[in-house]
């Protein structure tokens, strides 16, 4: 199997117009799917609803898969998200895979939302497990520590069902993608952190009797691309600064940059030790130079493994 490999569209934020060219250009270039990000009110008030940017991508191209990451499901109401994901599977039907996240940077976009930071962990647990039932066609009767529901139902249920990848770096996220997850989406964590939370997951889902799942484990990872990478670096560099408002020296060990070449380079540890899905966030000159040179990088990924063959370290 090869890695698949999308491209979040960042720089074309606010912009229907050019929004359209980009996924026409993707498409034609070959690039598997299309991720999305979901903030409420990040750092300065930024944001974009993740759910909301998915159905217009979908509206936008034919075939285009859409990934969501990661989508703030500790804020929301599960009854109110299985909505809006039936609705979207009847629109383009398996054509979404919803990753989901507590968010970690801004604790304050977690308050304003009237959710206690500290409760984030708990509230994302009991919200997945309601939601995965309730997309699965089920009446949901549930009265928790976050949640009271009687004979919840909310049809139709997906078809083909949507997968749910869990993002996080900590412990919790990992157990929480073992025991409720399709995958893990990593960022921000070196090869060999990689490779050990895939051997975890394992090892936690057979624990919890889900042996067998086809996971989906990823990783969401900035780049620069340019022709050199003192280039690609100048690029990459501060449109990390700006968005995170934190020196760039903080990210640097997990964001390649240079040619396409060395950003393969850079890539393939991880598929060995067993990405299957790469979101590239590239910095390059202008967007058509990045959908090309996410598309070598594409080319120049090695094969995934099969689960026996990789190796931790």
């Amino acid at each position: 199997m090869t890695a698949r490999v999308g491209i979040l569209p960042a720089m074309l934020a606010g912009d229907p117009g050019e929004l359209r060219r980009f996924l026409a250009l993707a498409g034609d270039a070959g690039v598997d799917h299309v991720p999305v990000g979901d903030h409420v009110s990040f750092l300065t008030g930024a944001g974009r609803d993740g759910l909301i940017d998915a159905t217009a991508i979908a509206m936008a191209h034919p075939t285009l898969p859409v990934h969501v990451a990661v989508y703030l499901l500790a804020l929301r109401h599960p009854v109110l998200v299985a909505r809006q994901l039936s609705t979207f599977a009847e629109l383009a039907p398996g054509r979404l895979v919803l990753g989901v996240g507590i968010g970690g940077e801004d604790r304050h976009e977690v308050a304003v939302c009237g959710v206690d930071p500290a409760s984030r962990g708990r509230r994302m647990n009991e919200c997945l497990a309601i939601l995965r039932r309730l997309l699965a066609g089920e009446r949901v009767t549930h009265h928790g520590e976050f949640f009271d529901l009687d004979d919840a139902l909310v049809l139709p249920a997906p078809d083909p069902p949507i997968p749910i990848v869990v993002g996080g770096r900590s412990e919790a996220a990992v157990r929480r993608a073992a025991r409720l997850g399709d995958g893990w989406l990593g960022i921000w964590v070196s090869a060999a952190r990689f490779a050990k939370v895939v051997a975890t997951v394992d090892e936690v889902a057979e624990q919890a009797g889900r042996g067998g799942v086809a996971w989906r484990h990823g990783m969401q990872v900035w780049c620069g691309l340019g022709g050199s990478r003192e280039q690609a670096r100048a690029l990459l560099a501060p449109a990390m600064q700006a968005y995170y408002r934190v020196p760039f020296e903080r990210f640097e060990r997990y964001s390649p940059y240079g040619t396409p070449d060395e950003v393969a380079a850079f890539l393939a540890s991880y598929v060995q030790a067993g990405c299957g899905s790469f979101n590239l966030i590239p910095c390059a000159a202008d967007i058509a130079t990045a959908v090309e040179a996410v598309v070598r990088v594409k080319a120049l990924l090695p094969s995934v493994p099969s689960r026996s063959t990789i190796t931790i370290q």
